[in-house]
């Protein structure tokens, strides 16, 4: 059959070829550009269908094809970008310079392969300025910022400067390691431009996101990106204790303490830390979610000076699929509780070892470290409902989140003279020690405050359990006291280091 004449919006149905298939070939004329041309080969079986694919072609068009490539047509449309939210965000996010003066030693061996671990310790101590470089977020006209810890929290002097080049003095109000945050006052300062904080709560995965920050030093710059993930955790964050927001926005050093925003340019994250192996951005990096941000503002106003998190006063682990199957779940999620402090308060509101937490607060929580956030952001002295499958039925509780309890007395004390380690800082145990020395919930004895300078040298921790002197138990801070002075030429030392068990044993 012949073809009919080549136009836009023609079609031509061919004989079939050898292979047995018929052809239906459509051309597409777009102005003075070349013809496209397209063949489609349908077996012998579907040539009843060749009319209707040809009906379907006809139906594109070269209308269809000019608006799938068409270009700005206003300067409205040419000018559409993240400008906008650029110019709302970026004079709040602020550069940061911090330095601080550690004494350091260099032993005269420090070159010497074999002697440099004898004399390591050994030289004249001389001062030497350690400077950090970072990002920091205004977020209250009276001049609060927000930053990492790594960045300023052991920082002597810090300084802070401005989008406008304007440079102020930072005083330290409130740092904390665990959670890498840091709230700082800027002196002497007026009305500053600053951020809404959005509750993160809200932020969903796939959102286009903004990073602003100072990366290498350049300036401050601007990324792109979306949310990638939420709720990430883990080892391979870098903070086996932390929750972040993911993004693929480009995160590089410097980026730190920065801001992570939304379009309306509202905060959703600080930017923290990255996943990388070249030390550059791979498109993994992570952000502390802006409710975390938001209580310790709160806590830092209120006059705190470190951050108070409530204490659980439980151990647990993540359900899996094997052991949804052996408690009755059908999907696996929440954690199963397998111990809990009698001064807990989610044992006081009726959670037992067994219960699978499933939620807190209306959240979801899957591991330790979302709990802890959870209660984190809900704040001491708040009420959440905490959702819990107990003997195979669901069940609703309310827990009055608190501290952990500082009774009963500590009664630290310092051994003296007559001890074989003078100088040993002692405590008992109590729920408020075993979350400052992040103690196993059943650990009793005495617990290590300050090892000394002997203590340190026989092996002893900060932190370390005694639980026998010498084959005497142990359960308080003057029992140790007094075992250590009635030693005789041997000194045996039984004590708990984090899961482990172990004995030191000198003569005298």
């Amino acid at each position: 059959m012949a073809s009919a004449p080549e136009r836009a919006g023609a079609f031509s149905l061919r004989s079939r070829d050898r292979g047995g298939c018929a052809r239906v070939r459509r051309t597409i004329r777009l102005h003075s550009r070349p013809p496209l041309r397209i063949s489609v080969c349908t077996m012998q079986m579907l040539r009843p269908l060749a009319p209707v694919l040809a009906l379907i072609l006809a139906a594109t068009g070269p209308g269809a094809a000019l608006a799938q490539t068409a270009v700005p047509e206003s300067k409205a449309q040419i000018a559409l970008s993240f400008a906008p939210v650029v110019k709302h965000a970026a004079p709040a996010v602020v550069n940061i310079y911090a330095s601080r003066v550690v004494e350091s030693q260099r032993s005269a061996f420090a070159e010497d392969p074999f002697f440099r671990d004898f004399f390591r310790n050994y030289g004249p101590a001389r001062p030497q300025v350690q400077n950090s470089l970072g990002s920091g977020v205004i977020l209250s006209g009276d001049g609060i910022v927000v930053s990492n810890y790594h960045v300023v929290g052991q920082a002597d002097d810090i300084r802070v400067v401005l989008q406008d080049r304007r440079e102020y003095r930072a005083d330290i109000l409130l740092a904390d390691a665990e959670a890498d945050l840091a709230i700082l006052k800027l002196r002497d300062v007026g009305d500053l431009p600053h951020l809404d904080v959005r509750d993160s709560d809200g932020v969903e995965v796939g959102e286009l996101v903004l990073a602003i920050g100072n990366p290498f030093g350049v300036g401050q710059t601007v990324s792109s990106g979306i949310v990638s993930g939420l709720a990430r955790s883990g080892t391979a964050t870098g903070n086996a204790r932390g929750y972040f927001i993911q993004t693929d926005a480009p995160i590089n050093p410097g980026n730190s303490g920065g801001a992570l925003v939304d379009l309306n340019g509202d905060l959703i994250g600080i930017n923290t830390s990255i996943l990388t192996k070249s030390g550059g951005s791979n498109g993994i990096g992570f952000a502390i979610p802006s409710s975390l941000v938001r209580q310790f503002v709160k806590q830092a106003r209120n006059g705190e000076t470190s951050f108070r998190r409530p204490w659980a006063g439980l151990n647990g682990q993540p359900v899996d699929a094997a052991m949804a199957e052996g408690l009755g779940l059908d999907r696996p999620g929440g954690i199963v509780i397998s111990d809990l402090h009698p001064e807990s308060a989610f044992h006081r509101a009726g959670v037992e070892a067994g219960d699978v937490v499933l939620e807190v607060g209306g959240q979801p929580v899957n591991t330790a470290a979302e709990m802890v956030y959870r209660m984190s952001v809900a704040g001491e002295g708040s009420d959440v409902g905490v959702r819990v499958v107990q003997r195979g039925e669901v069940r609703d509780l309310t827990v009055r989140l608190s501290e952990p309890p500082d009774t009963p007395a500590r009664n630290a004390l310092t051994t003296g003279d007559r001890s074989p380690i003078p100088g040993l800082g002692l405590s008992g145990i109590n729920p408020a020690v075993l979350a400052e020395y992040g103690l196993p919930l059943t650990a009793a004895g005495a617990v290590v405050t300050d090892p000394g300078p002997i203590g340190l040298r026989a092996g002893l921790r900060r932190g370390d359990v005694i639980t026998g002197v010498n084959g005497t138990e142990i359960t308080a801070s003057s029992d140790a006291d007094e075992a250590l002075a009635a030693t005789g030429r041997w000194l045996t030392i039984d004590l708990q280091r984090g899961l482990e068990r172990m004995s030191l044993r000198f003569r005298l």
